[in-house]
């Protein structure tokens, strides 16, 4: 009943957003998702979809989906070929594996009964909403630069003045790094979503042989991130210096949008904020960070993982960290958001599988508390914050750290114990 309840709330935001991108006359998410079994899709999502949805499936199984997959990619690319198609943002294979998860569907629901009906089901559900949720959170995008005319990105640069204008200093610091250092974190920000599709098949690595899903994996917390977020969007709309403060990531809105031309190399000044209109292009898509609140996710689940797993993860969130405050895309009240953000629906996930005790209710309701904190002070408090960053930058680490701190021992008490090893008592042996 879980995940039928599950499966109507997800069709329902889905419907929601089609009308929604209807109405701001784009294709929505349903539609794109159904057009890429003919037109050429990205085929990032959809094969990390594929590789999720066969973590319940056989080796031999895995063998043939790809093989089938490969083969299908192979037929659209010369056809188009051959009739001289236009292949949209140079993408011109990914329909195979969005064919395969269709085609496993079909066998879930015609060959197969019981739970293996319900588990193959579970896995192609799986794989479709990595797919699907790449293309509703380009929709929620859309909808934010529409609805959200004018922009916050005044208070929250004014209050990042407590925190020593972050951005303004690591984008200069990356500056400096030149082609190389620029390349390195543009290419760990572009493929989180990869680090996140590894870091969920090693944690699901097991299904196919325990004929069941673990109860808590990654790919729940990136897709309930990924849903709430752009609610917040909505909430709090901020298109980043880069965009408020610069020339634009890449060359579009920026200078004719923005308040002056001071990215990375000066501070904007205090002055009183207030809402700024903006282009009806740029996402609002800042506060809170959700890059940050997916890298803190993958280095959650990743410390219980290998060696290398846990390095990956660490590398990743610095990573991260580094490219949204180098390049522009955030300033650094939206990352210290997006830690409390993304502990705190993990906390709420973690909570909802073990079921509900005081502990997880405490968390929960103290990161929701203090996430609330946040946004009601950058929004009344920026110029106090400005004022006086000796005492509100450290309030503003302090808060974060509380709910880093309450997470870790939290989570501690919530890990099984190993029973000590019993000792054989000795015994007198006949002589």
């Amino acid at each position: 009943m879980l995940w039928v309840a599950a499966g109507v709330a997800a069709l329902g935001f889905l419907i929601t957003l089609e009308i929604a991108a209807h109405r701001y006359g784009q294709p929505g998410p349903i539609t794109n998702l159904v057009s890429g079994l003919i037109f050429a899709p990205k085929p990032g999502p959809l094969y990390g979809g594929m590789a999720l949805m066969m973590v319940v499936l056989t080796w031999r199984q895995r063998f043939i989906a790809t093989g089938v997959a490969i083969g299908i990619d192979v037929v659209f690319v010369l056809v188009r070929w051959a009739v001289g198609a236009r292949m949209s943002d140079g993408h011109f294979f990914g329909n195979g594996a969005l064919w395969v998860m269709v085609g496993c569907a079909v066998i879930a629901v015609t060959r197969r009964t019981g739970a293996e009906r319900v588990l193959l089901l579970k896995g192609v559900g799986l794989g479709l909403l990595l797919a699907v949720a790449r293309k509703s959170g380009d929709t929620w995008l859309l909808i934010t630069s529409k609805a959200r005319p004018a922009v916050l990105d005044q208070y929250v640069a004014t209050a990042d003045h407590a925190l020593g204008n972050p951005s303004w200093l690591v984008g200069r610091m990356v500056r400096a790094t030149g082609p190389i250092g620029s390349h390195v974190l543009h290419l760990v920000y572009a493929q989180l979503a990869v680090a996140a599709v590894i870091v969920a098949l090693y944690q699901l690595r097991n299904v196919a042989v325990e004929r069941r899903f673990p109860r808590h994996h990654l790919v729940r917390t990136f897709l309930v991130i990924g849903l709430l977020g752009p609610a917040i969007y909505m909430i709090f709309p901020v298109v980043g210096p880069v965009f408020a403060y610069g020339p634009g990531a890449s060359g579009t809105g920026g200078v004719h949008w923005a308040m002056a031309n001071l990215w990375p190399d000066t501070p904007p000044p205090i002055n009183t904020p207030h809402p700024m209109s903006y282009d009806e292009i740029t996402p609002r898509n800042c506060m809170p960070s959700l890059h940050t609140a997916w890298a803190t996710a993958i280095f959650i689940h990743t410390r219980s993982a290998p060696r290398i797993l846990r390095f990956a993860g660490t590398f990743w969130l610095i990573a991260t960290l580094s490219a949204t405050l180098g390049f522009g895309y955030h300033y650094g009240a939206d990352l210290v958001a997006g830690v409390v953000f993304a502990l705190t629906i993990e906390t709420a996930l973690r909570s909802l599988d073990r079921g509900w005790d005081r502990s997880g209710i405490q968390l929960v309701i103290c990161g929701a508390t203090v996430f609330s904190a946040l946004l009601v002070s950058y929004r009344c408090l920026p110029i106090e914050m400005a004022g006086h960053p000796w005492l509100f930058g450290p309030l503003l680490i302090l808060a974060m750290a509380s709910v880093v701190y309450g997470y870790v021992r939290t989570t501690r008490l919530w890990e099984p114990t190993a029973a000590p090893a019993r000792q054989r008592e000795p015994r007198l042996e006949p002589v």
